[in-house]
């Protein structure tokens, strides 16, 4: 797991060879070791290939890049597409991507477009993310994580006082947060958990998360033609409405531009409340520390989304013209992911990058990503999670896990980290006031 990462080592002063294959040394990618704890391949691959090329789970033979100045650079190259349909030759529908989007008619949104319509279509939405419109959520956000306290308290009580605080608090709360902010109708919340949740588990039955996105796409399509005919005050109507220079979303875009809020809305956050709570469970002196100083809160959300964050690689990239990374030569039609978890725990960029240090200056960490692709709802996934983790601490300072760190399991999907479940142990503190 991560808190047992060996010491980085010192890194090397010149790149080494990529082909990884031939050490005997080389760790194992993508078995189940490595889905519980990636950190130490990743050290592995900082120092002897940053630049790897590798076979992925899914049969598509991919680079991956590991050192932090050259994700930053890849992150920010516009010789990398993000259409796989078409810069990727070897592409099908389904072999990158969020499962099941091709097939809903709902791909065209901003992780799978290039300028000039990723452009278009982020300026069109950016405004309904800026610090101060997600600032005028909090007071929502306080009432539903305490709402969700209140009801993983009950459960604790009629149980045997253990809760899973994926599913009871981490999984739903942004995800009532994003359905809000879009104006779904609170009658039809309950239904969308429940596909939220299916979306998120990647693991289950074979073709699950796929017939999730297709509920998804019926129901936006029948929401936003309800929008159109009765607006409201809420970002689905805003996307409905949407212009700029007098251009307007078609009716597919604003129901791809909604699915990706809403995906993007919630998952990353799931994982940064789950990611993080168990990093403060098993750093103690860390918990402590923050309990003392509440004021250091949203410099821990910081080195938490550095330290395990919610994205491990950055979505699919494909070279559109032959370029050098790091020394390595790689074609014209490649497939390029760069591994934000690695990135983030290169001893070139921050010191002891193991250690968890919730007062670090962790600002330059790209959990949330990096150049025109940087996470459109970055100031509202921290907003939320500087607030999941007050609310929880402040009501459950003495939390504990409820299962030995080595249980815990992990989804295997290729681009988040995040657990399955997380059971704890709840410990009510007095009522608090705020």
């Amino acid at each position: 797991m991560t808190t047992q990462s060996p010491p980085t080592p010192q890194p090397a002063d010149e790149p080494s060879s990529t082909d990884a294959q031939q050490s005997p040394d080389a760790p194992e990618l993508f078995s189940r070791a490595f889905i519980d704890d990636p950190y130490p391949a990743y050290v592995w691959l900082r120092e002897h290939a940053p630049v790897h090329r590798t076979r992925l789970p899914n049969g598509v033979e991919a680079y991956l890049v590991t050192r932090y100045e050259d994700v930053k650079s890849v992150l920010a190259d516009p010789r990398l597409s993000k259409n796989a349909a078409t810069a990727f030759p070897g592409w099908k529908p389904g072999r990158t991507g969020i499962p099941g989007e091709h097939r809903s008619g709902i791909a065209a949104h901003l992780l799978n477009l290039d300028p000039p319509d990723h452009t278009r279509l982020r300026r069109l939405v950016a405004k309904a993310f800026t610090p101060r419109r997600v600032a005028d959520f909090e007071p929502a956000i306080r009432r539903i994580a305490d709402s969700l306290l209140d009801e993983c308290e009950r459960k604790a009580r009629d149980g045997d006082g253990t809760v899973d605080l994926i599913r009871g608090y981490a999984c739903p709360l942004p995800v009532a947060v994003i359905l809000e902010m879009l104006g779904v109708p609170e009658e039809d919340q309950a239904i969308f958990h429940e596909w939220a949740f299916g979306v998120v588990d990647r693991d289950g039955k074979r073709g699950g998360v796929g017939r999730s996105v297709k509920r998804i796409r019926g129901y936006l399509r029948e929401i936003i033609h309800k929008k159109r005919l009765n607006p409201g005050d809420d970002l689905l109507t805003a996307l409905v409405r949407a212009s700029d220079h007098g251009e307007h979303l078609s009716e597919d875009e604003a129901a791809a531009m909604a699915f990706i809020l809403l995906f993007a809305g919630f998952e990353t956050t799931i994982n940064l409340i789950g990611n993080g709570s168990l990093a403060l469970l098993t750093h103690p002196d860390q918990r402590a520390r923050v309990l003392a100083e509440p004021g250091l809160l949203e410099n821990a959300v910081e080195e938490l989304l550095r330290y395990d964050g919610p994205v491990e690689f950055g979505t699919w990239r494909f070279t559109t013209e032959p370029i050098t990374v790091g020394g390595v030569d790689i074609a014209a039609g490649e497939p390029v992911l760069a591994v934000l978890g690695a990135a983030d725990r290169d001893p070139r960029r921050f010191p002891s990058p193991d250690e968890l240090d919730l007062g670090r200056a962790a600002g330059g960490h790209l959990a949330l990503g990096h150049g025109i692709h940087f996470c459109i709802g970055a100031p509202l996934a921290r907003l939320e999670g500087r607030i999941a983790f007050e609310r929880l601490l402040a009501r459950y300072p003495d939390l504990a896990l409820a299962e030995p760190v080595e249980a815990l399991r992990w989804h295997s999907g290729l681009i988040m980290r995040g657990l399955h479940e997380l059971p704890v142990r709840l410990t009510p503190t007095q009522p608090d006031a705020s």
